[in-house]
């Protein structure tokens, strides 16, 4: 049986402590998570088949530093679902590129489980670009939008 709050403690250590990677053996399953990428992936075994796991981990690509320089920050899916720009497909996309917007304006919903969960912005500022697709999953923590802080 998979510990998984054994597993979502050994994913927040390596994020903390900013290592490359761990592994444990706790009975008889063997733990593994290491970073990739940007990412943090995480191995359970003997039977389990590895997963990945998009957690909001400090990334070493230059883009993602150049764009925290000229303020711009990414609004993050807080969970795994479906994508979708608008409140119903006849509506209007909530956000487009150049729209101002401010903390608390949702900007998009995200439907997990078939419940609907708005999302809304945390900073005040100026969609620049939408990354995810509408109609198609995301994952936690994937960037879906890019704000240009006011």
């Amino acid at each position: 049986m998979v510990d998984w709050e054994l597993v979502k403690k050994l994913i927040q250590l390596v994020k903390e402590e900013e290592i490359t990677g761990l592994a444990i053996e706790e009975k008889g399953v063997k733990y593994e998570v290491r970073r990739e990428l940007g990412q943090v992936v995480s191995n359970v075994g003997p039977h389990l088949a590895p997963y990945h796991v998009a957690a909001p981990v400090a990334s070493p690509d230059r883009a993602d530093a150049k764009d925290e320089e000229e303020g711009v920050v990414a609004i993050t899916s807080p969970m795994v679902g479906t994508f979708y720009r608008s409140p119903s497909p006849e509506a209007s996309a909530f956000v487009e590129v150049g729209d101002e917007i401010d903390a608390g304006k949702v900007v998009c919903i995200i439907e997990a489980m078939k419940l609907f969960n708005e999302i809304e912005a945390e900073v005040r500022g100026k969609i620049i670009k939408v990354l995810a697709e509408n109609g198609k999953p995301v994952e936690y923590g994937q960037k879906l939008f890019l704000v240009k802080k006011a």
